[in-house]
């Protein structure tokens, strides 16, 4: 049995982070489809390949909210924090190969954060652009993926059009901006460890002050 692993929305400033494991005998179950890197695919084509990806494999998620998130950065640095999100799906998997992508500049070194983990013994294959390289991992990348979507989809429903939650998309920036503004704290699905939402903290808390002068 070998696995692929990959995440999604790890630097998202709004919404959860998803980690998807996936497992296979061989990535030959893989031939006749067109999996590659979850962000080179349309969303419909995504969600095709998702929905025979569960039929075909054995698949394992975790998802960490911005409030769990927030709780382990007080203990971990993020990268560690995802290693050891890796793990628990690789853990769910049982296989004997987990290939992951790496989250640290030095592989070798995160392939052994991710097997201080692990509840068995597993060979951890990590490189960077690991969903480029191996297709089991890029499987796990539309998993992660398509998962995420569909929990940032949901948390549009509660609180209006948040955009990918990514500090680069001007659509959460501005809703995250307004919220802060209306409410005088964060929303709770904003991830408050961030330097995005500690900025605009200290931006409102600049500006009702002038309110006094």
């Amino acid at each position: 049995m070998i696995c692929g692993v990959d995440e999604a929305g790890k630097g998202s400033v709004l919404g959860p982070m998803v980690v998807a494991a996936v497992g296979a005998r061989s990535e030959d179950i893989f031939s006749d489809m067109n999996v590659k890197d979850s962000k080179l695919l349309s969303p419909k084509e995504r969600e095709r390949l998702a929905a025979i990806i569960r039929k075909r494999c054995r698949v394992a998620t975790v998802i960490l909210d911005a409030q769990a998130i927030d709780a382990v950065r007080k203990e971990m640095t993020m990268n560690e924090c995802v290693a050891r999100a890796h793990a628990e799906v690789i853990n769910k998997i049982a296989p004997d190969i987990a290939y992951v992508d790496a989250c640290d500049v030095n592989p070798s070194r995160y392939a052994e954060m991710v097997k201080n983990h692990l509840d068995s013994s597993c060979e951890v294959v990590s490189e960077h652009h690991a969903d480029q390289t191996f297709k089991v991992v890029s499987a796990a990348s539309i998993i992660a993926k398509v998962t995420r979507d569909r929990e940032i989809k949901n948390l549009s429903k509660q609180f209006g059009d948040i955009g990918s939650g990514y500090p680069a998309d001007p659509v959460t920036i501005a809703f995250l901006s307004a919220y802060i503004k209306s409410h005088n704290d964060p929303p709770s699905i904003a991830r408050k460890s961030w330097k995005t939402v500690s900025a605009m903290l200290v931006t409102k808390a600049q500006s009702s002050l002038t309110e006094f002068f």
